[in-house]
């Protein structure tokens, strides 16, 4: 597989306190990864680094070959290849339609033709068809964070990242959520990866999953192999439900 991410002696400190510690890590192309661990291991720090929302205190982030670290980071034009949705969806006090649309108007592509249809079936997708004229800020925390989804969706980002994008949601947000998901994954061939504390949500989504325990990784397997034959004590502890952060 093409490795779209690689992430080599990749260290965050806040306040003198490092709180990130990632030796070695390859993300690739089409995969859905999904990245586990404890409360305060690191997960969302690490989603940040490679958001380029903020730069590593050392270390260095290759992606798509191009080499990134603490003075250097990337151009507009790559970070709009890459998007995060967030548990807190920050939506724009206006109407549904224009928050899923806003990406394609800050990169000036018009809505018209084939990607007029294909926003018509994201939204519809999504259950949002019928509040697409209301207010996004008037919206429930499942309506809120599917609109969420779709804003994230419309451009067809190379690299998606969730943090942890359906918790405290109910079971039938999830499901629809977790379906475009994947959907997305399979049929573009886009990288995926979410953080997330659902273990079932794991196994439903993903093709790999990494288990990130005190700011380090402590085992990254295919699915199947991460939760059936676990090698490393602390992975079955964490499954087991016993390890603390």
């Amino acid at each position: 597989m093409k490795t779209i991410y690689k992430v080599e002696d990749l260290s965050k400190e806040y306040d003198g306190k490092e709180v990130l510690k990632v030796e070695d890590f390859d993300l690739f192309q089409g995969e859905i990864f999904g990245l586990v661990g404890p409360s305060g291991a690191g997960k969302s720090t690490l989603l940040r680094l490679l958001d380029f929302l903020e730069p590593p205190t050392s270390g260095v982030i290759k992606f798509k070959g191009q080499e990134y670290h603490q003075t250097k980071e990337p151009g507009l034009d790559i970070k709009r290849k890459i998007t995060t949705v967030f548990q807190e969806p920050a939506l724009l006090k206006t109407t549904v339609w224009k928050n899923i649309t806003y990406p394609l108007k800050i990169r000036g592509i018009p809505i018209k033709g084939e990607l007029k249809s294909e926003l018509e079936n994201l939204i519809t997708d999504l259950s949002l068809w019928e509040l697409k004229d209301q207010r996004a800020d008037k919206l429930s925390g499942g309506e809120a964070q599917r609109v969420a989804v779709a804003r994230a969706l419309i451009f067809k980002p190379e690299v998606l990242f969730l943090d942890e994008p359906t918790s405290n949601l109910d079971p039938t947000n999830i499901s629809i959520i977790e379906n475009k998901i994947k959907q997305y994954g399979k049929r573009t061939g886009k990288t995926v990866l979410v953080v997330t504390h659902n273990i079932f949500q794991a196994k439903r989504l993903t093709d790999r999953v990494g288990l990130l325990h005190r700011g380090e990784f402590i085992e990254i397997k295919e699915r199947d192999n991460f939760f059936n034959s676990p090698d490393n004590k602390l992975t079955q502890k964490f499954l087991a439900g016993d390890l603390l952060p």
